[in-house]
């Protein structure tokens, strides 16, 4: 398939699929960069939660539709929706004001509980459509995907500026991974 021609419905599926992912992934970074927000554990397991999940479209993408990436999505979906979950139930006491912003007065572990959610029916819905070339080489299908494996590599810097080589914080508050790298650079 060349790089002019459309993918089939299923290639439109799962490029439009990471796109999303991807736009969940950068809204995540431009909290954390022009609110300083640091992202908690859950968190951040919530954002790999997302990329395990990208990475199962970019897969299909670049290699072809396989039945299990498409199930391993799901899984990484529900391990993602645990996550958010038990962060919305920590923080669903009245007088709790929650962890972190809200969007639309939504906190970002509601709305990543809603797009778990939601990447578990599209994924469903993705194994109905027949695959007929899922596989793309359109610019559209390049483009989200370096996209996405910059935002992959983001979020592995960024977890390693925060956490370091150790357990996080539960609240962090400073980037202990670089403070963790200047001492280790200092002896």
């Amino acid at each position: 398939m060349s790089q002019f021609t459309l993918p089939s419905l299923s290639g439109i599926g799962n490029i439009a699929l990471l796109l999303v992912i991807n736009s969940v992934l950068t809204l995540a970074f431009l909290d954390q960069f022009i609110n300083h927000d640091l992202p908690c554990p859950l968190c951040i397991l919530q954002r790999m939660g997302f990329t395990l999940i990208g990475l199962m479209f970019l897969l299909n993408i670049r290699s072809g539709a396989q039945p299990a990436h498409y199930g391993f999505a799901i899984l990484f979906a529900i391990l993602g929706l645990s996550v958010s979950l038990r962060q919305v139930l920590l923080h669903v006491a009245p007088s709790d004001l929650g962890y972190g912003d809200t969007f639309f007065h939504l906190h970002f572990y509601t709305w990543a509980f809603v797009g778990f959610v939601s990447l578990m029916i599209s994924v469903a819905i993705l194994l109905i459509i027949p695959d007929r070339g899922t596989r793309s080489r359109h610019w559209l299908a390049q483009f989200v995907c370096v996209w996405f494996i910059l935002l992959l590599v983001g979020n592995l810097l960024s977890t390693l500026s925060i956490c370091g080589l150790g357990a996080c914080a539960d609240n962090p508050l400073n980037y202990a991974g670089i403070e963790q790298l200047r001492q280790w650079l200092a002896k």
